[in-house]
């Protein structure tokens, strides 16, 4: 959004308001004069006396006399909004040189040429949905390993979800949920990793990863191509790990995730869980989450992500995302100060320990819509897993704390389609009923499952039976949904067909 304050890679990136090139106070595209700038004296203006400028006594120096200053201009006046360009210039005012800020586009169909095709240049647009650029991001490309840099583009050619980079063996892309070595690349020994990889670091970024053995950060490819990295470190040597982000947020029906999902963004206060394991999509469903209510409530959302991944404007509702590291020291600091901020909802990019969970709760408590995600498979183990992060003696007030709190709970996995071509999500959805509420506080999350299989009234269902929907309507084959069910048996009464043959009518996410 224009005026709005971007940070990536630890960098702000500033869209200016208005033309650079024109001189202040002015507003392209109208006509008229702007009353008097500063410096301009009105007819009747009276030479004034500099009191703070006064000679000590005794001294026999004039009184130093300042110059009239004009009035600043009223801004709530129409003529304050006409186009400065009628209006005389001010005095020793030079209007600053026009800048072309270039991001560069990655061209597919360009790269998929014999040899390595630098990435052409383009305008970038003056809003939060095109990724934006900075001089760091400029210069780790500059400096980047060209290996890197072409395993990096073939992510985007092969529609990979993520590349793999280790010592002792080539570089591996995860592509439907599948390790494959990159074309032409051969095995990356202990030098060529280190090389590689240190290569589209900062000197402060370098110096941390030294420190701690563990960096996250955001790299910028192109205006089509960002990804989400973490280096580690494993057996002495250097690894890393990068996750494309795809820049367009898309709805939760495009995602193929059900429709009564979209009803949690309605809600005025409470908690909602995304939950799954990792690249199973929960940042994508919570984006989409959140660009709903952006687009339907007038509300402030706040972010604490790490690192901040899809980047929103603003549209009904006013966002503020932080990313820790950058804007922020941790979690915890951000969310001890949220409250503060007037937040109607906050989004927590992952519910980590003890005290972000405490945080959360307590934030929903006091009238807040909170989003989060947990690294769990089924509704029933994330409450039993936000439970079991509290020492014994609190359990019990925090089970009567989640039964009031907790809203409801998604959990998702992505299942390969028949067609061999991309994966499903499947989901698990509940909403916390008072009978639900009753077992909550009761600690009876054991009988959870069965209370989602007979909540289809209320749009609730298990994994199992949304895994056993999309197999019979053809969309995922069974042997590959089998790897993700929780209760075999139950699975297997509710599945009408196991041939692999599918329509493939089911989007990826």
């Amino acid at each position: 959004m224009e005026g709005e304050d971007h940070r990536v890679n630890n960098n702000i990136y500033e869209i200016p308001l208005t033309d650079p090139a024109a001189p202040p106070f002015g507003v392209p595209g109208t006509s008229g004069t702007l009353p008097p700038p500063h410096g301009v004296l009105p007819p009747d203006a009276a030479p004034t006396v500099d009191f703070s400028q006064l000679p000590p006594p005794g001294s026999s120096a004039p009184p130093v006399v300042a110059e009239p200053q004009a009035p600043a201009p009223d801004l709530s006046a129409p003529a304050a909004f006409e186009s400065f360009s009628a209006a005389p210039a001010t005095p020793g005012y030079t209007p600053p040189p026009a800048v072309d800020l270039q991001v560069p586009v990655f061209d597919a169909e360009a790269a998929r040429g014999p040899a390595l095709v630098a990435p052409p240049m383009a305008s970038a647009p003056a809003s939060a949905e095109s990724i934006l650029d900075d001089d760091f991001a400029r210069a780790a490309r500059a400096n980047a390993d060209a290996d890197l840099l072409h395993c990096l583009q073939e992510v985007l050619l092969a529609g990979a979800s993520d590349l793999h980079i280790s010592t002792g063996t080539a570089p591996l892309l995860r592509i439907d949920g599948t390790l494959t070595p990159v074309h032409e690349q051969e095995i990356w020994d202990r030098e060529k990793t280190a090389t590689a990889l240190y290569s589209i670091l900062s000197p402060t970024q370098r110096a941390k990863f030294d420190e701690v053995l563990e960096l996250d950060f955001a790299f910028t490819l192109s205006a089509n191509a960002r990804f989400r990295v973490n280096f580690y470190q494993q057996r002495g040597a250097i690894g890393g790990a990068f996750r494309i982000i795809p820049t367009e947020i898309k709805s939760l029906g495009q995602l193929g995730v059900p429709g009564q999902v979209g009803e949690f963004a309605k809600l005025p206060r409470g908690l909602v869980l995304v939950t799954g394991p990792t690249g199973s999509g929960k940042s994508t469903t919570l984006a989409a989450l959140i660009d709903l209510v952006n687009n339907t409530r007038r509300d402030h959302i706040v972010t604490v992500e790490d690192p901040i991944e899809f980047l929103h404007r603003n549209k009904k509702s006013l966002i503020n995302q932080r990313e820790v590291g950058a804007d922020t020291h941790s979690f915890g600091n951000a969310l001890k100060h949220v409250l503060r901020q007037d937040p109607d909802v906050i989004l927590i990019g992952e519910l980590r320990d003890l005290e972000t969970i405490s945080v959360a709760l307590t934030a929903a408590e006091t009238g807040h819509l909170v989003f989060a995600t947990l690294h769990t498979q089924s509704a029933g183990s994330t409450i039993d897993r936000v439970i079991d992060v509290f020492p014994p003696h609190q359990q019990d007030q925090i089970r009567v704390q989640l039964a009031a709190t907790l809203q409801g709970v998604v959990c998702q996995t992505l299942v390969k389609r028949s067609t061999g071509r991309g994966r499903a999500v499947a989901t698990e959805i509940m909403f916390i009923t008072p009978a639900i509420a009753n077992l909550i506080r009761e600690g009876k999350t054991y009988q959870v499952t069965s209370a989602l299989q007979s909540g289809a009234a209320a749009g609730m269902h298990t994994m199992d039976q949304h895994l056993s929907e999309l197999v019979n309507g053809g969309e995922v084959p069974y042997e590959a949904a089998m790897e993700k069910v929780q209760d075999p048996e139950t699975f297997n009464r509710l599945v009408t067909r196991r041939d692999l043959a599918g329509n493939g009518a089911s989007r990826s996410i």
